[in-house]
């Protein structure tokens, strides 16, 4: 049974993917890698790597899944199945820098909660019933994390290079998925994915913003088993 490596989004961990973990760990090996401790994605890529099997199912949400394009890149013969959740093959643009480098200077500054509280938790969830409870838990792995990892984070997502060209040439069978009302990583950039791709699928997640696996656990676990299977 391929093993299954897991990359959390930004300032998120485990948690981020618990109901895939309850679902899958009594069906194949599964490794949550932490994506926190290094300031670019190629040193990110590189550490994951170091620690990942020698072939192995990969799937990463947001930042993680900018890491897992860069795995691609360096390493494509040890990625068996690739899905990307919620995120962008592109570089930061001028715009995203700038805020990127002011978020940057106020968390540097003790401002991490309100830094997550006011510019980042407000883009990841459509209204629903568990809500509140996302947003309280996206609080606490991101003050678990803390500010150093912010900072590190921040710095590798404003070097990041553009990986549509990862995309385009790469045979790995792949799955996009987003929700529908994803307004960090909007489904036009996942259907563009969908495009560089060849054979890829996309599953737009109804019901969801940024956070599918936990918004929407029982479609993103059916979404992800079938792409394991195939």
């Amino acid at each position: 049974m391929t093993p299954l490596v897991l990359l959390p989004g930004m300032m998120c961990d485990a948690r981020l993917f618990a109901p895939q973990i309850n679902a899958f760990s009594g069906q194949r090996p599964l490794l949550l890698s932490p994506i926190g401790g290094h300031d670019s994605m190629t040193a990110l890529a590189a550490a994951v790597l170091e620690t990942a099997p020698p072939l192995f199912n990969l799937a990463g949400l947001s930042m993680g899944g900018i890491v897992a394009m860069e795995i691609l890149r360096r390493a494509p013969e040890r990625v068996a199945r690739l899905a990307l959740i919620d995120t962008n093959p592109l570089a930061e643009d001028a715009d995203r820098r700038r805020l990127r480098e002011a978020q940057i200077e106020r968390v540097d500054g003790g401002e991490l909660t309100t830094v997550m509280r006011d510019e980042m938790k407000p883009h990841y969830l459509v209204d629903g019933p568990r809500k509140r409870d996302i947003l309280e838990l996206c609080m606490a792995m991101a003050l678990d994390l803390g500010a150093d990892v912010f900072v590190r984070q921040s710095r590798a997502l404003l070097s990041r290079p553009d990986q549509t060209a990862t995309l385009r040439g790469t045979r790995t069978p792949t799955l996009i998925m987003c929700g529908a009302e994803d307004a960090l990583c909007p489904p036009e950039r996942h259907r563009l994915m969908q495009e560089l791709v060849p054979g890829s699928s996309l599953e737009i997640v109804t019901g969801a913003g940024h956070l599918p696996t936990l918004e929407q656990p029982q479609a993103t676990n059916t979404a992800l088993a079938r792409w394991m299977e195939e």
